[in-house]
């Protein structure tokens, strides 16, 4: 009976009568309004909101992925084969004039496919687990504890969203890797899955993306987070008295900090992704026997530091660029993004 009743309270809360008015009351999500949502916004945080952060998300990470196709192609093959590869400005000259410049775009169809796919539910989710969180507890233990629900939500939120990118991004690299391997992002997945299996051609990278991601995507959304709380601070305004613009622009600079922290942090697990999804890379056995034989062979140095300067140049741009796409879409969309708030400082 109390599972009965706490589904149906979960239910009633999450998916009011109003939830697709975009300027509905926060009554309609709660009886008793939760201040740290009324100091945030006045629009409702219901199933419309969850959707257009999706949707914004989605968006944010196919764009800025996609336009740096060519930095990774370069940091890849920079990964899978320093010896001739040994500098980002070499790199890129050496594609050119080895296979053309149509080569440093290789990959980008299973690119901005699968990271809209993973930023869709990479920032709704986040949205959706921070937000709840924050819900069930007051506005200030809300605001004390936002770091913890910053980490929180953004490991959950990546888990699930690297189960969709997973297959997107064994395909890109095996591109990458090969060029000539399939014509198409299609016809590269049907080959793999023919000839190694669902399992082995799309997840035997499965464990060093989420040791990548999951850790990357914890720093990059609680360290812009913490910044944008930090530069908010020394402007004397909060995000609701600032301008759109003035808002984008805390995300862009925010953005740049957590894209770098993040890169470093994630580097060593992104390049044994690099390295486990070229054909026949640490020999034959199982996942795990695979990626040991990588980093004995590779080194420790190596793995933290072999395209490292090339990652936090492209992922430091391109974290800013999706904090910034972010807002403008969720503007462009009528909603207002979520914030935590300070109760002390409005004392």
């Amino acid at each position: 009976r109390s599972l009965e009743m706490s589904l149906m309270d979960f239910a009633k809360r999450a998916m009011p009568s109003s939830a697709y008015a975009p300027t509905a009351t926060l009554q309609a999500v709660r009886g008793a309004t939760n201040p740290a949502f009324a100091a945030a916004s006045q629009k409702e945080y219901g199933l419309d909101y969850y959707l257009r952060s999706a949707l914004a998300g989605g968006l944010c990470c196919g764009i800025t992925h996609g336009a740096v196709t060519p930095v990774d192609v370069v940091k890849t093959r920079m990964q899978l084969d320093p010896s001739k590869y040994s500098g980002m400005l070499s790199g890129f000259r050496k594609v050119v004039a080895e296979e053309g410049a149509g080569a440093l775009l290789t990959g980008l169809g299973p690119t901005a496919v699968g990271y809209f796919i993973q930023g869709w539910f990479k920032f709704g989710g986040v949205e959706f687990f921070k937000i709840q969180a924050a819900q069930s507890m007051s506005e200030q233990e809300a605001w004390n504890n936002r770091t913890s629900i910053y980490l929180g939500s953004a490991a959950g939120a990546e888990f699930i969203a690297d189960c969709f990118l997973c297959p997107l991004e064994a395909t890109r690299i095996r591109l990458v890797s090969n060029p000539t391997y399939a014509p198409s992002t299609i016809a590269a997945m049907s080959k793999m899955a023919r000839e190694e299996g669902i399992i082995s051609g799309f997840y035997s990278g499965f464990g060093p993306i989420l040791a990548k991601q999951v850790p990357y995507t914890m720093a990059k959304f609680a360290v812009q987070g913490r910044a944008a709380d930090a530069i908010y601070e020394n402007m004397g305004k909060t995000p609701k008295e600032c301008t759109s613009s003035e808002n984008v622009s805390v995300s862009l600079s925010s953005g740049v900090v957590a894209g770098v922290v993040a890169a470093i942090i994630s580097h060593p697990a992104d390049t044994l992704l690099s390295k486990v999804n070229k054909a026949g890379a640490g020999g034959e056995g199982s996942i795990m026997t695979r990626l040991g034989r990588i980093a004995a062979e590779t080194g420790v140095v190596k793995l933290c530091t072999q395209g490292l300067v090339a990652r936090c140049i492209m992922i430091g741009t391109l974290t800013a660029g999706q904090f910034g796409i972010f807002d403008i879409v969720m503007g462009a969309l009528g909603a207002s993004k979520f914030h935590f708030h300070d109760p002390a400082a409005h004392e």
